[in-house]
Parts: C-alpha cells; sequence; structure tokens
C-alpha cells in the first residue's frame, strides 16, 4: 500500500522560506504528483503540479515566481520549496498522486488524486 507523509512544515515570517517534502513509501506507478494547501474554511486548491512523463510542471498562479516543485528519485522524495512567503500562504500543505493523472488543462483537479498525506501546516507572521 502507498503511503504520502509530509513534514517540514512550521511558522515564519513574511519573506522567509521553507521547503515541505513528502516522502513516498511503497510500490506505485505514477507518472504525476501534486501539492495542494487548505486553509481554514477554504476549499483545497491545487499549488503544483509534475507531470513525469512529459517532463512538466504546473504552478498556481498564486505562488508562482516563488514556489519551485521537484522529486528527487533516489529518495522517493517530493519538494516543494516556498520563497518569499507571505500571510495569504498560511494552510495545511499535502501531497496527492494518482495512478491515473488529470489532463494538464486541469492539472489541479482535486478528485484525479486518489492518494494523499497527512499534510504539514504552514504558517506565515507579518
Amino acid at each position: 500500500q502507498v503511503q504520502l507523509v509530509e513534514s517540514g512544515g512550521g511558522s515564519v515570517q513574511t519573506g522567509d522560506t521553507l521547503t515541505p517534502s513528502c516522502v513516498t513509501s511503497g510500490v506505485i506507478v505514477t507518472y504525476c504528483m501534486a501539492w495542494f494547501r487548505q486553509a481554514p474554511g477554504e476549499e483545497r486548491e491545487g499549488v503544483s503540479t509534475i507531470y513525469f512523463t512529459a517532463g512538466r510542471t504546473y504552478y498556481a498562479d498564486s505562488v508562482k515566481g516563488r514556489f519551485t516543485a521537484s522529486r528527487h528519485n533516489a529518495n522517493n522524495t517530493l519538494y516543494l520549496q516556498m520563497n518569499n512567503l507571505k500571510p495569504e500562504d498560511t494552510a495545511m500543505y499535502y501531497c496527492a498522486t494518482s495512478r491515473t493523472c488529470p489532463p494538464t488543462t486541469t492539472p489541479f483537479r482535486v478528485t484525479s488524486f486518489d492518494t494523499w498525506g497527512p499534510g504539514t501546516q504552514v504558517t506565515v507572521s507579518s
């Protein structure tokens, strides 16, 4: 059974950097992995989706130019480098994967992902 476990969140100040990670255990054939986030009272929203075969990464407009997603195959770990953090980035961050990926026209479709980690909290204060 595949499991995803996030870590590396924390409480930081505006402008700081955090790099949460997501470790994959178990066997899965997947062609995409994603980061989502959810603030209290808000819907879960996509942050970044990597399509491995296509070699493309998609970012939400709100994080473009500040966040960078990457995957290290050697240690089965997905990273999300978050630079220049803002208070509006405060949320629980989740990684996700699936055996079937969403079309690249809708890379952040929540229902396309069937395996999720428990999340790591990121809090940015002004």
